[in-house]
């Protein structure tokens, strides 16, 4: 055997090594990323009129962004007094087996849904938003039926939510998809209906139970970027990039920025620093 063979075989095995690591799935997935980004635009909140676009209809995988989705049909049924903050949600064991980003909630804890909430606005944690979705509606599936209505209502058009943490969907399942200007769109609303969020998504640390503690720390880092920056959630898995939906106010006038699709995060926290700062000169 001659090493030119040699070196075929031994590269074709890593190949299948590193198929058979990627999550289920994710092998099928086509890459939406691009360089900067794969879309962007920046509104002014109070009148939707568009500041800036630059690819912000080209379909993208929106990521851990969705959880902003979660939060709204969250608020909906908090105000229609379906759920309350003080709930207390117990952990079952298909939450605490959910990976990626999390705050490794156990089986049999009990945690309240504004904790959960903190757990998955400022630290994205995939399974404090299978808890809330679970406690909301009886099961993930219809969850996501919530925040599909929820969508079409809103008139997110190019938008299609398939599960309720933004992970890369294993074998089987479709992978979310959306815009940026379908995520600008629910930046303003969720923003308009319920200003409240941002006690949320303005929060860069905050400690997380007591027993075996986890300091909740917030990806967003625009927010020391830019003054008056207070929101609203990133996003990130391998396929779709680095992406945020991100707003400030300063002297009155609040903007809306989304960046999709960024090959660099800090690609994207440049890009969308700079949407924030164009509408608020």
């Amino acid at each position: 055997m001659n090493g030119k063979t040699n070196n075929r075989q031994i590269t074709a095995k890593l190949l299948l090594l590193v198929a058979l690591l990627l999550p289920l799935g994710s092998q099928a997935l086509q890459i939406k990323s691009r360089d900067p980004y794969a879309g962007a635009i920046a509104i002014d909140y109070a009148s939707g009129e568009t500041i800036f676009e630059d690819g912000a209809d080209r379909v993208a995988y929106p990521a851990s962004m969705i959880k902003l989705m979660n939060l709204y049909v969250l608020m909906d049924h908090l105000k229609l007094g379906l759920i309350h903050l003080d709930d207390p949600v117990e952990i079952s064991r298909e939450v605490a087996l959910i990976g990626g980003r999390q705050v490794w909630l156990a089986e049999g804890e009990v945690f309240s849904v504004e904790e959960l909430i903190y757990a998955m606005m400022v630290h994205s944690a995939n399974d404090a938003a299978t808890a809330l979705a679970i406690h909301c509606a009886g099961n993930k599936e219809d969850f996501v039926a919530l925040m599909n209505r929820k969508a079409r209502e809103i008139g997110m058009d190019s938008t299609e939510f398939n599960n309720v943490h933004g992970l890369p969907p294993s074998r089987g399942q479709k992978v979310d998809v959306s815009t940026a200007r379908d995520f600008a769109v629910l930046g303003q609303r969720i923003l308009r209906d319920y200003p409240e969020i941002l006690k949320y998504t303005s929060v860069r640390t905050r400690p997380f139970r007591e027993s075996k503690p986890v300091i909740l720390t917030s990806p967003n880092k625009v927010a020391r970027m830019v003054e008056g920056c207070d929101g609203l959630k990133t996003g990130f898995f391998s396929a779709g990039g680095f992406s945020i939906t991100a707003t400030a106010q300063r002297n009155g006038r609040r903007v809306i920025a989304v960046v999709i699709g960024c090959k660099s995060k800090n690609t994207r926290n440049k890009e969308a620093a700079r949407l924030l700062e164009m509408g608020l000169e």
